[in-house]
């Protein structure tokens, strides 16, 4: 580590395959990253680049079969996460690492009111009695910003807002203090407002609390305003890593460069012509054995058709701690 200190989250080589009846799905190939105290990693790329399938692999929420973990290690402390007993497991989520939906109101249980919900990982991790976990309930409700938050213990999911059960959620899942709290695409069904609302709450919670938090999201915008550090997936691979301000200035990545150019400019006399990638994400049907977006990339040449290109420095900082890009392109490779 740079600063010498262990972070609270490392993951290495990590790969998860889906067995269907028309072959294999290699979902996640050979994922690394770490994630440090109070950090807030970024996670972009496209649908199907493997963002969401990489983060449940973490912590066992997808269902084997048909998904199976085939190789890596998940750190978190000195507990490898997967290689502990699915009870273990169990008490590690919701205590140790929160996880916040894309859609709260398929996540939340729609037959319990919410000061149930919030309450219950709160006695089974915890222990809290009835009354203390109502009580914490109360001021994790006034912590994500719900008003009247007593007398709301009480209502059902169908009885908030879309923006509030996000905000029910969250509060669920900082319940037991975790250390991590991953966030998969948290706003992305709610209007421009709420998305604005929520996103300055996690920042609030992020500067009190200090916990870690892994973002998953395919908005740039949102990244370039909350994140230290950005991962950019793709093809189930991590393509780019860097922190955000050099990522946005100094893009290395093709399809990172792609990504940044997909976002609308309202500078200058007229905002200029959308741009778009051409084609469409691979479906992984085997591991990588070539550039998976070289079918897509104008720098393609024989090396992207023969050899899956590694994660190499762009500075003096190990593979995963400063600018890292996973492409055989360089201005030396354009010369020859």
């Amino acid at each position: 580590m740079p600063d010498g200190a262990a972070p609270v989250l490392a993951v290495r080589g990590l790969r998860t395959v889906f067995r269907t009846r028309g072959g294999e799905i290699h979902a996640v190939n050979d994922v690394s990253f770490h994630l440090e105290r109070g950090e807030l990693l970024g996670v972009v790329g496209e649908s199907g680049s493997g963002k969401s399938v990489t983060m449940m692999s973490l912590i066992g929420l997808l269902p084997m079969p048909p998904a199976e973990i085939r190789a890596g290690t998940v750190m978190l402390g000195d507990q490898d996460l997967l290689r502990i007993t699915p009870d273990a497991l169990r008490d590690v989520r919701g205590a140790k690492v929160g996880f916040v939906f894309q859609d709260p109101m398929t996540s939340l249980n729609p037959v319990f009111n919410v000061g149930f919900q919030i309450a219950e990982p709160l006695r089974r991790h915890m222990g809290l009695t009835k009354a203390q976990a109502a009580d914490r309930a109360v001021e994790l409700l006034e912590l994500v910003g719900i008003p009247d938050a007593r007398k709301r213990l009480g209502d059902y999911p169908h009885q908030f807002s879309g923006g509030m059960r996000q905000r029910v959620m969250i509060a669920i899942a900082l319940a037991c203090d975790p250390d991590v709290l991953i966030a998969d695409e948290p706003t992305t069904a709610l209007d421009v407002t709420i998305q604005a609302q929520i996103l300055e709450l996690v920042k609030e919670l992020r500067q009190k609390l200090g916990m870690a938090i892994i973002w998953i999201t395919h908005d740039l915008g949102v990244i370039a305003g909350i994140a230290d550090r950005v991962m950019v997936m793709y093809g189930g691979q991590v393509v780019e890593q860097a922190p955000v301000k050099d990522l946005f200035a100094n893009p290395q990545h093709p399809y990172t460069r792609a990504l940044l150019k997909t976002i609308p400019s309202l500078t200058g006399a007229r905002a200029d012509r959308l741009q778009v990638i051409e084609g469409q994400p691979p479906i992984m049907t085997a591991a990588p054995t070539a550039c998976a977006f070289r079918d897509r990339c104008t720098h393609r040449f024989a090396r992207c058709d023969a050899e899956n290109p590694q994660r190499r420095s762009l500075d003096a900082r190990p593979v995963g701690f400063g600018h890292d890009v996973a492409c055989h392109w360089t201005p030396e490779a354009a010369d020859a």
